[in-house]
């Protein structure tokens, strides 16, 4: 599947490979690539299937999703790269480094950990807003919000799914995100990974004080299969930390990808 990508940078300096979570979209990411950019890094932000302007495809899981990685990978000819991914993107992230382990220089798992998570039912919550906008109703963004503040009231989920919308042309909008494929399969996104496979790479784990994805109980496991991991917590932000806490993520993955541990210690 050949993936849709924006690339900042300069060809040849290291590259990053940024994945975006669950309803995300590569153009979340576009200010932190191009801030990233100008310190001396080719950075990709990618829209994983299903999502953005990637393909659509009716098989939606973290196998395939590896597999896109793998492909993207290969095709653009990018050699040892840093890959950062949050939630969903940091659960392909985490499978394709446990696999293909010689093929990463670094890793940053932003608020996500290797568990199998129950049922979400914000989730599925969201879906079915997204389907019950009537874009008969439409003919401009602020129509689109209208239709959704009473099933998502809050501003910032509000506004990070509106990341979706297209138009069409004029006075017609659409959904960019695939919502069928990742309704099936929506169960498929909380799967664990379960390896005695390590990455013994340097790692740094990035946790939201305010969010419950990652849990003091599941470090254990973080540094068996990442024994070379830091974990850090930005305390105050939930599961969005690198959008809550954007000053702090962005010195946090600078210094761990340039390698001066001042710049991310404490």
């Amino acid at each position: 599947m050949e993936l849709f990508f924006r690339k900042y940078g300069e060809n040849g300096t290291q590259p990053i490979i940024i994945l975006h979570g669950l309803f995300g979209i590569s153009d979340n990411w576009v200010s932190y690539a191009r801030r990233i950019a100008m310190e001396g890094f080719e950075v990709f932000t990618v829209d994983q299937r299903n999502h953005g302007q990637s393909p659509q495809s009716d098989n939606f899981n973290y196998l395939a999703l590896t597999d896109d990685l793998f492909d993207f990978i290969d095709e653009n000819e990018i050699e040892d790269p840093i890959i950062i991914g949050h939630s969903m993107g940091g659960k392909v992230a985490m499978r394709f480094a446990l696999e293909n382990p010689h093929m990463v220089k670094k890793l940053v798992i932003v608020d996500i950990t290797l568990k199998a998570y129950g049922p979400r039912d914000h989730h599925r919550e969201i879906i079915e807003a997204m389907k019950s906008v009537d874009f008969n109703k439409v003919k401009s963004r602020s129509d689109v919000e209208d239709q959704l503040v009473k099933h998502i009231p809050s501003i910032r989920i509000r506004q990070f799914i509106m990341k979706n919308l297209h138009r069409k042309d004029k006075n017609e909008f659409e959904w960019r995100i695939y919502l069928a494929g990742l309704e099936n399969n929506l169960d498929k996104m909380f799967d664990g990974i379960d390896t005695i496979t390590k990455f013994e790479k340097p790692t740094l784990f990035i946790k939201g004080g305010a969010s419950d994805y990652i849990l003091l109980e599941d470090f254990p496991q973080i540094r068996y299969n990442f024994p070379n991991a830091e974990i850090i917590t930005i305390e105050g932000a939930s599961h969005w930390v690198h959008v809550e806490a954007m000053e702090r993520f962005y010195q946090l993955t600078m210094g761990f990808a340039i390698g001066e541990p001042s710049w991310y210690e404490g």
